[in-house]
């Protein structure tokens, strides 16, 4: 076992404190935004759905709420706001279990035999490699709506990138980056395309066609930013945006010296096995959960459905990772140190998680949020149709920044924009393309986003360096959608 030299998930104190930083900011601005802004409300329909027409205003005396309070928030937040508290928490004991596992598979050898296997079949085809990998995620977000669970393949990646001589961001490119950019090239998505499309009387799916020339568009563009990257870096590590964090990772993902020896060692090779057939069941799960949400219409149960893959993906991983440890001749000693330690160092992202809820609680509890809808149908009922869906797609962005949720920025905003689009000549597939498009993009851009910053924490950078490094593919990718919504309002899509 390579005790000695192994390594797991590591959160930088560096990044956790300047995103806490960050977060803490948007907080506090968001509980002066409850004071500024009106309070107001639309009435809902049996469903939940905003009816449109029925805004009124609600004086802040009713509404109660001062800002003192946004500094009990993550208290309140826990109390009053049980589903995204709920989320929250299964996030971060997804996330603490990782941090268990992957230094279990590091410490036993069963990574460095893994990253050998690659390195050993992709040496002359690596840049095949990273642009099939970016393809595979975007697939899998794409066709089946998985996020969250994409933060198990952060490290597995990192250790990918680092082991054909690139860095750590180019791991994070072909795992978090590619299934966020999936979702925003959302073909059968039952989170976002399913759920929005079953809001309109479109038929279910329906409009593809032109999502894949969206797929098609968006990963070109991924799948060169980060080829040309990866070359640049493995030409000057120096050129790296993670030179110096990864300088020891770089020596310890180093397997071309010790690939020989790793891939005989048939103790490793039944550890990887087993790890392999743990993430199997995991994507036979999860393409089950999305084949039945497809036929249930039941909030409730779909609800649950949609937890399931990332619960499988928690307990398989962790099952999966513990048994390998098992066949790779860990002892019981060395297997519990190794998953506690591991769960130590990713334990400082628990604040963040928290913090990331409490913004969404402030707004909600202000009660602003249908004010600010509000504003935007009355931006919008005079523009022309090629402006407008312009402007939609910024506000479902804005809109990003406080709800993380696709699905829940769709009940809220759907029901006020759908009648928009009508009135002004948007067709409602366009609609649908611009929320898909903001709500992938925006999921890696803001720092409200508790997935990109756990993945940040894990690279040891921070979110001002990584949006410097980013910005050009940022700029890219949204130039392109505008692109794809003019072209698609000027076809009447």
């Amino acid at each position: 076992m390579d005790n000695e030299n192994s390594i797991g998930i590591k959160i930088s104190k560096k990044t956790v404190i300047g995103v806490t930083a960050i977060l803490i900011g948007i907080m506090i601005f968001g509980g002066i935004l409850t004071q500024i802004i009106p309070s107001g409300a639309y009435d809902l329909d049996e469903t939940g759905a905003i009816i449109n027409g029925t805004y009124h205003e609600i004086a802040k005396s009713e509404v109660g709420y001062s800002f003192w309070r946004v500094f009990i928030s993550p208290i309140e937040a826990f109390v009053f706001d049980t589903s995204s508290a709920m989320t929250g928490v299964i996030i971060i004991l997804v996330i603490t279990f990782i941090g268990g596992t992957f230094l279990i598979l590091s410490k036993s050898g069963v990574m460095k035999y893994m990253m050998c296997v690659l390195v050993n079949k992709f040496e002359k085809k690596k840049y095949f490699l990273l642009a099939a990998l970016i393809l595979a995620c975007m697939l899998l977000s794409s066709f089946a709506g998985v996020l969250e669970e994409s933060i198990t393949l952060v490290p597995f990646a990192i250790a990918i990138a680092l082991s054909f001589g690139w860095d750590s961001f180019v791991g994070l490119g072909m795992s978090l980056l590619a299934v966020a950019f999936g979702y925003s090239a959302a073909t059968f998505n039952p989170f976002n395309v399913g759920v929005v499309q079953s809001m309109t009387n479109l038929p279910m799916f329906s409009g593809v066609g032109y999502r894949l020339i969206v797929f098609a568009v968006i990963y070109s563009i991924l799948a060169t930013f980060f080829v040309t990257y990866a070359k640049r870096v493995e030409k000057n590590p120096k050129k790296s945006l993670c030179y110096e964090s990864d300088f020891e990772l770089r020596e310890r993902y180093a397997v071309e010296k010790e690939s020989a020896t790793l891939l005989t060692n048939k103790a490793l090779s039944n550890g990887a096995g087993a790890f392999g057939k743990a993430l199997l069941t995991v994507l036979v799960i999860t393409v089950a959960c999305l084949v039945a949400n497809i036929f249930i219409d039941n909030a409730t149960i779909s609800d649950i459905i949609g937890y399931l893959p990332l619960v499988s993906m928690t307990i398989l991983f962790t099952v999966g990772g513990i048994r390998a440890g098992i066949l790779s001749g860990m002892t019981k000693k060395d297997l519990k140190d190794s998953f506690f330690d591991g769960i130590k160092t990713v334990l400082p992202v628990a604040p963040m998680i928290i913090l990331i809820i409490c913004v969404t609680y402030i707004l909600k509890r202000g009660m602003i949020i249908d004010t600010m809808l509000y504003y935007v149908y009355d931006l919008l009922k005079d523009q022309n149709p090629y402006a407008s869906i312009i402007i939609i797609f910024f506000v479902i962005c804005v809109f990003e920044f406080f709800i993380g949720s696709g699905t829940a920025k769709a009940f809220l905003l759907m029901p006020i924009l759908l009648p928009l689009v009508n009135m002004v000549g948007i067709g409602e597939q366009n609609l649908i393309l611009s929320f898909c498009i903001s709500d992938g993009f925006c999921n890696v851009l803001f720092p409200t986003n508790g997935l990109l910053m756990i993945a940040l924490g894990m690279l040891g950078i921070s979110y001002v360096k990584y949006i410097k490094i980013t910005w050009k593919l940022f700029a890219a990718e949204f130039i392109a959608a505008i692109g794809l919504m003019l072209v698609a309002q000027y076809i009447g899509y």
